[in-house]
């Protein structure tokens, strides 16, 4: 066990920010959380995946719903934890630990809030390694694991459970409708994982990686050096392009943030032109009407003074952006990995090719 420091989880939201690529939801809120709950005399201990006993129960925790509508409905710790008290009365078994569905974001903090309340560990591991928009784009759907039941859990005192379903995609359809109804936000818990499953297929010590990131950017900026040049070392990344956001559209729909970012090039990419997709996280960035980067490489859109991650909620006209592309975790570039999260996935007819692929794109 690893008991973790306020200095920990402030590195941590700026970490999970930037592995959000885009999605998550803004870590902000959830760190004014743990900072009053830290301030009240909570705390929380980090524990290695390896750790856990095969037989022990794991309780998976995320907001679910669409990125903008986090920045109208603020967060409270009470509503994840409650989510998972729901999920441990079905289950009839006692959790051992709080694990995070997706390390992006504001669900990178998610577990901790939960975990304060209940006085659980975290597990230090996640089912995305960065974050995704759909119940079926995770390691645990691509290891075919049981995706039911998941437990939705509005403010308003909305209890839902979504008891069985044939598979991952069906999931992701009918908790996203009772998502839209609650307002397009809700707490879940998802279905619990034992430990031996997260040992097989967890992607393991994604805390500890975005702390990493998040301790080397606040250190750059601290010694007033490039805190990009410092996301790229740390999480062995490549910049794609520099520039300024020209147009930002988007829309709030099925739950979803989708839309697209126009960023025109400066300094060396000066003249060419950069487009993002994005469904709730940035998907597929086109350069100069070509394809350059895609999911699930990771996608970063960060201001290119102070690193700081941009949501796809939060980004607008005239910010000047450096877009770098992180490594994926392995399980998605496997066939059926890209089967889940590969831009098919995403409804473009477009092969994946890794940029930290021989020969791609520099």
């Amino acid at each position: 066990m690893r008991e973790l420091a306020l200095d920990d989880i402030e590195a941590l939201a700026v970490g999970a920010w930037i592995l959000g690529t885009g999605g998550g939801g803004s870590p902000y809120l959830g760190l004014l959380n743990m900072r009053w709950l830290y301030a009240d005399g909570h705390c929380v201990e980090l524990m290695s995946p390896l750790d856990l006993a095969d037989q022990d129960w794991v309780a998976v925790v995320s907001n679910m719903g669409a990125p903008l509508i986090g920045q109208e409905r603020l967060a409270d710790s009470r509503n994840i934890a409650r989510a998972v008290e729901i999920q441990q009365d079905l289950l009839g078994e006692k959790f051992r630990a709080v694990m995070s569905l997706e390390i992006g974001g504001g669900n990178g903090i998610q577990p901790l809030m939960a975990a304060a309340h209940l006085g659980l560990p975290v597990v230090d591991a996640d089912t995305m390694g960065r974050a995704y928009p759909e119940a079926q784009m995770t390691s645990v759907a691509v290891g075919d694991l049981r995706p039911y039941p998941c437990v939705l859990y509005d403010p308003r005192g909305i209890e839902a459970v979504v008891t069985k379903v044939p598979s991952w995609k069906w999931m992701e359809r009918v908790s996203r409708k009772i998502c839209v109804e609650m307002g397009s936000i809700a707490s879940t818990c998802k279905a619990p994982r034992t430990g031996a499953e997260v040992k097989e297929w967890g992607i393991h010590f994604t805390t500890t990686k975005a702390i990493g990131i998040g301790q080397r950017v606040r250190e750059a900026r601290r010694r007033h050096e490039d805190p990009v040049a410092a996301i790229l070392d740390e999480g062995h990344g490549k910049l794609l392009f520099r520039g300024k956001v020209v147009d930002v559209a988007r829309r709030t729909t099925e739950g979803y943030l989708r839309g697209r970012a126009v960023v025109d090039g400066l300094d060396e990419d000066r003249g060419s032109r950069l487009e993002i997709a994005f469904q709730n996280e940035w998907v597929v960035a086109w350069r100069d009407e070509v394809p350059i980067a895609m999911s699930p490489d990771l996608i970063c859109v960060l201001d290119t003074v102070s690193g700081e991650a941009f949501g796809t909620e939060t980004i607008g006209y005239g910010r000047r952006v450096s877009v770098v592309a992180l490594p994926a975790p392995p399980v998605f570039l496997t066939s059926r990995g890209l089967e889940h999260v590969g831009p098919r996935a995403f409804g473009y007819d477009i092969d994946f090719r890794s940029v930290f692929d021989e020969g791609a794109w520099r």
